[in-house]
């Protein structure tokens, strides 16, 4: 999202790649979040600075974290995070150890495990010691650490000019403390504290001399916060972990509860919404889904809409705090470097050092060009999802600025399109969701200049018109609502005119400055179907040319058609697979009837999934699917990724046909279908109004046939096979 530059570092700080090599580093890196607290390590628990670390508001707080056992990285057994996404633990044994009296200790004997968990901005971590050997062994432990204090734009490859100043250590006997004084005034702290006390602590290691009897156990225990707020040990240890547990259960259980018959695919539900509720973070305005871990653990504006778009007929109560806080961070002044205007929807907020300085522009950004009409979107959807007409009221004013943005600096050429130039040269060149800066361009290769009208945004308006018309004639304004309807009509014909390459049956990508069609065939024109611009005889064209091998990978929908000038199935925007992607896509589909093409993309996430440990990432490479092989993964893809994990739910509801009408207080299922790999699925506790009705779905002669159970008097249930 961010241009990626070759960073620096502190001479102090630099990386030991020997000892990475050392420890043949696992590639899988895991991470554990709580608010805007997270770690990412690799599989034995160790931190080396590279692109991992513990990191609190955007800045790196933990750099370096590293177990040795005898001067050694211990032997690497197994690891993963647990299905609540609560605790990460990892499994490791000694290699030789020292001799204690005539004895030498061989490899295998002592049993490491590495458990640690997130909460309220501290690391708790314990590792316990288990000797499964027949004489006592003598454990020599050291723990090294050190902390950066790197912007997470340092991380990700920024350089500076000039950083703030490290403060002198203060190290006590259980606990040390390690500061920085940023260039914005502000000191940020590292405070390891250790319970048993080290045999030994300087600034950067703490080392333990442990003598363990036979068959005997023994834990130390450590955290890592901005202060020292106590001793460290068993009883703090649970007593976090209760509260951390019980914070994710209460996310977990808002809105309805899936089940199904299989069982992988039961684990891909479970893990999604585990991934959600671990990126989702309680603000002031209600929920909201971070997007993603490591890079973009923070609000983003499109991010936080599509996800709550996906899971809006679950869990309704994402919407609402992805609306209000949207509607409270809604730019009311101009400004080239926010790239900001009155009435645009935030794309991206940051609290670290460079963002509070200036030096990057997205302390509060506003460089996005389809986050504003996706909020209308977004508003009208949970409107017609809740019928809390109470809260559209009170959007009503953001929801009317958003629109004069659109329809007056929006357009900056006048021709009824909403585009975008960036606003100075430190924003983004692309603004819409593929944002890098190769991914728009015309069909011989070259760079589209701006102002630039993706295809895609324009569907985007469009739907936000109809949900300004439906919302005025709701709230009585019968003109209001006539008038954004016209505009619709008026921006629908528009774009069928402008957009549609009738010898190739599809879509181009955009409009340039020059008003030259980008004639590209990109899976954009697929979220033309998902907003319902497209006509019903281009749609099917459309969808025909998407389920070809061009676009279809066997692992999801390609961004990009290989036929393409500038396909590359290991781009980032052209020609890789984007869950969240396909997932929009797949909802255009079932929304012009095509049932079985929704299932298709089901299908292919659902065997995507099962190869990243039913996990999806931000994204994948696009190679085709081969016999035997499994698909590729993009190296520094976000995982967990807050629209990744959300996608599976947007899908489900593609194929099973299942809307919820609150004005009608009716839940309505049309031609319900499921994927190959379930024969039935329940869906519980389905939030209608004040009440909630179970779905259930059972595939039975050749068909799937769908009922309601526990329905309260008030709410209707049909249903159209």
């Amino acid at each position: 999202m961010t241009e990626i530059l070759h960073m620096s570092e502190p001479p102090a700080l630099a990386r030991d790649n020997a000892d990475v090599a050392e420890l043949e580093r696992p590639l899988r890196l895991f991470a554990l979040k709580d608010a805007d607290t997270f770690v990412v390590a690799d599989g034995v628990g160790d931190i080396h600075g590279v692109d991992d670390g513990m990191f609190r508001d955007d800045t790196r707080v933990l750099s370096r974290w590293r177990l040795r056992i005898g001067g050694h990285a211990p032997s690497f057994l197994a690891s993963d995070v647990s299905r609540d996404n609560l605790y990460f633990t990892a499994h490791l044994t000694n290699r030789p150890l020292p001799a204690l009296g005539d004895h030498t200790t061989p490899q295998g004997v002592v049993h490491i495990e590495r458990t640690r968990f997130v909460w309220a901005e501290r690391l708790y971590e314990r590792i316990t010691l288990n000797n499964f050997g027949g004489r006592s062994v003598r454990v020599p432990i050291t723990l090294d650490f050190a902390a950066d204090f790197a912007d997470i734009f340092e991380v990700r490859g920024a350089i500076r000019a000039k950083r703030g100043r490290y403060l002198a250590p203060e190290v006590a006997t259980q606990s040390v403390a390690l500061r920085y004084r940023g260039l914005d005034g502000a000191t940020r702290t590292c405070a390891i504290a250790f319970e048993p006390a080290p045999r030994r602590l300087s600034a950067t290691r703490g080392e333990f001399d442990i003598t363990l009897p036979d068959r005997a156990e023994t834990a130390l225990y450590i955290e890592v916060g901005p202060d020292v707020t106590g001793t460290p040990g068993a009883r703090r240890f649970r007593a976090a972990a209760a509260q951390a547990r019980c914070r994710m259960r209460t996310i977990r259980r808002r809105g309805a509860v899936v089940k199904c018959s299989g069982e992988l695919f039961g684990v891909w539900l479970d893990k999604s919404r585990a991934d959600l509720a671990l990126l989702t973070t309680d603000l002031d305005t209600g929920p909201y889904p971070y997007a993603g871990i490591p890079w973009f653990a923070t609000t983003f504006g499109r991010d936080g809409i599509v996800t709550a778009l996906e899971l809006l007929w679950l869990d309704p109560s994402l919407a609402r705090g992805v609306l209000g806080f949207l509607a409270k961070h809604q730019a009311n002044v101009t400004s080239a470097f926010a790239d900001s205007a009155p009435g645009k929807v935030i794309h991206e907020t940051r609290r670290g050092e460079m963002a509070a300085l200036g030096e990057v522009p997205f302390a509060h950004y506003y460089g996005g060009v389809d986050a504003t009409p996706l909020f209308v979107v977004l508003a009208g959807a949970y409107a017609d999802r809740t019928g809390d007409l109470e809260l559209i009221d009170s959007l009503w004013p953001s929801l009317q600025a958003a629109m004069q943005w659109i329809d007056g600096a929006g357009d900056s050429n006048g021709d009824g399109l909403l585009d975008y130039a960036r606003a100075a040269e430190s924003g983004l060149a692309n603004q819409g969701w593929k944002d890098s800066v190769d991914s728009v361009f015309h069909a011989d290769g070259r760079m589209a200049q701006g102002p630039i009208a993706l295809v895609e945004v324009q569907g985007y308006v469009y739907a936000a018109r109809c949900a300004m018309a439906h919302l005025a004639a709701r709230r009585l304004e019968s003109e209001e609502s006539q008038r954004w309807q016209a505009a619709a009509h008026a921006l629908r014909n528009e774009v069928e005119s402008r957009y549609w390459m009738e010898d190739q049956g599809f879509y181009g990508i955009a409009i340039d400055g020059a008003g030259e069609l980008c004639r590209v065939a990109a899976s954009n024109a697929g979220h033309l179907l998902f907003a319902g611009l497209a006509s019903h005889e281009r749609a099917k064209r459309v969808m025909d040319r998407m389920l070809e091998a061009p676009f279809d990978s066997g692992w999801g929908l390609r961004t990009l058609a290989r036929t393409e000038a500038n396909f590359n199935p290991m781009s980032y925007h052209n020609g890789s697979v984007w869950p969240h992607d396909t997932a929009i896509c797949a909802a255009g589909f079932a929304r012009y009837g095509n049932k079985e093409g929704a299932v298709h993309w089901l299908d292919e996430m659902f065997r995507t999934a099962a190869h990243f440990s039913m996990r999806m990432p931000e994204l994948h490479c696009g190679f085709a699917r081969r016999p035997g092989e499994p698909p590729i993964a993009y190296p520094v893809a976000c995982l967990p990724q807050a629209w990744s994990a959300g996608a599976v739910f947007m899908m489900l509801q593609a194929c099973l046909g299942v809307t919820v009408d609150a004005w009608r207080n009716e839940v309505r299922i049309e031609r319900p279908s499921l994927p190959r790999e379930i024969d039935w699925l329940e869906v519980k506790r389905l939030p209608v109004g004040n009440a909630t009705v179970d779905l259930v779905f059972q595939r039975a002669a050749g068909r799937v046939v769908a009922a309601g159970e526990r329905i309260p008097d008030d709410v209707r249930v049909t249903i159209r096979l």
